[in-house]
């Protein structure tokens, strides 16, 4: 179970997992024997790479609830979760600048933690969403451990007193709210049509005092090598590998890409459909990563850095930006990066772009 490969089936982290067992003994249970029971040994969990099937973490829930008789077992699970739990993903929300920023990273990067639930976060009106969706049939008790898990994220990160304007559970109500109301301190809304946290437009967009450009962008890189290695069969992973080593020269075409992956452009863009994604999203992604990347640094000038994207001109990459960002490059390189413009250390992307495996045209 050690051994990172492609993934057939959907699978969460073995860290997540761990904490499932922590939460059981916090419960007065056996954690390790409940483990055992649903299969899964605690040595075969070591490893932050470790992953395991959503079929034997379905049977240790079952288990767990069983055990403990608590319908709120899922919320209290929350409290069990450390900034580790998570790989690389885990340091890039805690050195985040924004809670903006880390929810973007949320969205972008949550296969890390597990391919079964996918995000949307966007800003309506003087709101900020997170719409949590799972991709297949999920236990309510796993929707409330993510719950609790993003609200503790934010007290983290902005202050304990911090919560939601509202939390919507499509679940129905359980017996006894009592600690769902406790440890999220926000109104409940039950029964409702999709999963979802609003939160208020000032402590999203609030400048974080333990933000770190840098290290946001190195667990950054740290995800995206990650996701090649467990998505090697998710034909996203695959577009963006090739768009990172393509970028720099021009911007390759869906139909370049798609005889690069050897298959056509209509199947491209059936097995981007599928993942609830198109090439034009994926391209906007990459294109993100790299700029923030790029102006991070001294060794570049916009100009450069809009050719180095795949831009053919200044005033496109300064739109993108603009969207991206609420800022033009060169104030952003000003307010956000110039505290390492000078510094030795490059990120691990550049990997991405030169290993052969990732993105060749197979013979």
């Amino acid at each position: 179970m050690r051994t990172v490969t492609a993934i057939a089936q959907p699978s969460v982290l073995g860290t997540w997992v761990k904490a499932i067992g922590r939460a059981l003994d916090a419960a007065g249970c056996n954690g390790a024997a409940l483990l055992a029971q649903a299969g899964l040994e605690l040595a075969d969990l070591d490893g932050p790479d470790t992953r395991c099937p959503l079929a034997s973490t379905r049977r240790l829930w079952q288990i767990a609830l069983q055990a403990t008789r608590d319908p709120a077992f899922g919320v209290k699970l929350a409290r069990q979760f450390k900034h580790t739990t998570f790989h690389a993903l885990g340091y890039g929300l805690s050195a985040s600048s924004t809670l903006k920023e880390a929810f973007e990273r949320v969205q972008r990067y949550c296969h890390v933690v597990s391919d079964a639930v996918d995000y949307r976060f966007f800003k309506c009106g003087h709101e900020y969403h997170l719409l949590i969706e799972p991709r297949l049939t999920l236990r309510v008790e796993t929707i409330d451990a993510l719950v609790g898990m993003y609200i503790r994220m934010c007290r983290g990160l902005i202050g304990r007193d911090h919560a939601p304007l509202l939390v919507e559970l499509r679940r129905c109500a359980p017996p006894v709210i009592d600690d769902f109301a406790r440890l999220w301190r926000a109104p409940l809304r039950f029964g409702a049509a999709q999963n979802r946290l609003i939160f208020d437009c000032a402590s999203i967009e609030r400048p974080l005092d333990s933000g770190n450009p840098e290290l946001a962008r190195l667990s950054d890189a740290v995800c995206i090598r990650y996701l090649a290695r467990i998505e090697r069969a998710n034909v996203g992973a695959r577009v963006r590998k090739v768009l990172m080593q393509r970028l720099p020269n021009l911007e390759p075409s869906e139909e370049q890409v798609a005889e690069l992956l050897n298959m056509s452009t209509r199947t491209l863009q059936r097995k981007l459909s599928e993942s609830r994604t198109t090439f034009k999203e994926i391209l906007d992604e990459t294109r993100h990563a790299l700029a923030l990347e790029y102006l991070s640094t001294a060794q570049h000038s916009v100009g450069e850095i809009t050719h180095l994207l795949g831009f053919s001109r200044s005033s496109s990459f300064t739109r993108a930006f603009r969207r991206w960002t609420g800022l033009s490059p060169s104030r952003w390189r000003a307010q956000s990066g110039s505290r390492y413009l000078h510094s030795p250390r490059r990120l691990a992307v550049d990997s991405l772009r030169t290993d052969p495996a990732l993105a060749t045209r197979s013979s």
